[in-house]
């Protein structure tokens, strides 16, 4: 669970005060943290706004390529409903391990908060003590400008010349995968209790007998209730970055009534297309029992990585 009060006065409120721009320096950051902040400002029914990220600590620590990946999938984001994130990373000049969030109000810097909270969920959860505080706008906004020049965008088609990406977790080779998946998995039907695929439910939660009109793509993996009550997944709609067993990312997080689903929560058609695209399904198609059975198998395997990294198995 994230801190409100913390959240609300920092990442929220200066929207509601005309605010539309936000530029960010953070030593470390993650896409699920800005995918939740994206997700939550349009949940709200708050304005959108452009969110501008530099991630600092790249020189020291590299990025993690799920990471690298998921600022990428972000960076691209183009929906009109949604808020923007353009990102950069730090990789020349020396590390930078600072905490700064600008808001911009008609281009002029507005108000601004430094401290130690990264932009992160971890940094920002009820679990942490994290101190921010008021600081100069002015000063704060030419503190990050004075960065872009030693930035690369995360985008750009040399990155990996400039930035030490860790291409796998530690746990994916596979024997260390298959020790993790042994102790710490859980598995997760894509049919019903009665044994066969949902109609409006499911990975066919975009097909609607009422014809509303929807994504057709649309779906959800279901979760039973006693493994959503287990802590294995993160609940209270945080988000969650998946690498799938042939290497695509997801983010996702767990909602619905009794937190029944799991998601792709900024389009939950990617999920459908996802799952529709493996199995050999046409997209937007209604998908059966038996084309699950003809592809090889009705459920998916998560390994937990770490707290907000999870891995999916889909494989045959």
């Amino acid at each position: 669970m994230l801190h409100d009060e913390l959240v609300n006065r920092v990442l929220i409120n200066p929207i509601r005060s005309g605010a539309q721009k936000l530029a960010i320096v953070s030593g470390y950051a993650s896409p699920n943290m800005a995918s939740w902040h994206i997700k939550r400002i349009r949940h709200l029914n708050l304005s959108t706004i452009d969110i501008s990220l530099i991630v600092g600590m790249c020189p020291h620590d590299g990025l993690t390529l799920s990471a690298h990946e998921g600022f990428g999938a972000l960076h691209a984001l183009n929906d009109s409903q949604y808020s923007s994130l353009s990102c950069q990373y730090i990789y020349q000049g020396g590390e930078t391990h600072s905490k700064i969030y600008v808001w911009l109000k008609n281009e002029e810097p507005f108000c601004a908060f430094t401290g130690s909270a990264n932009y992160t969920q971890a940094a920002f959860s009820a679990k942490r003590r994290e101190y921010m505080v008021n600081c100069d706008p002015v000063a704060a906004y030419q503190y990050y400008q004075s960065l872009t020049g030693d930035t690369i965008v995360c985008n750009h088609a040399e990155v990996e010349d400039y930035i030490a990406l860790q291409r796998e977790h530690p746990i994916l080779d596979a024997e260390n995968l298959l020790a993790e998946k042994q102790s710490n998995s859980v598995t997760l039907s894509l049919l019903k209790k009665s044994g066969d695929v949902g109609f409006g439910s499911g990975i066919n939660w975009g097909h609607r007998q009422n014809k509303t009109k929807r994504d057709k793509n649309q779906a959800y993996i279901p979760l039973p209730t006693k493994i959503a009550q287990s802590g294995f997944f993160p609940l209270s709609k945080q988000h969650f970055s998946v690498i799938t067993d042939d290497r695509k990312f997801l983010i996702m997080r767990v909602e619905q009534q009794n937190d029944k689903a799991i998601t792709t929560p900024l389009n939950n058609a990617s999920l459908g297309e996802y799952i529709r695209n493996r199995i050999g399904a046409a997209n937007g198609a209604f998908v059966t029992k038996q084309d699950l059975e003809k592809y090889g198998r009705t459920t998916v395997v998560f390994t937990k990585l770490e707290d907000e990294q999870f891995y999916m198995d889909f494989s045959i």
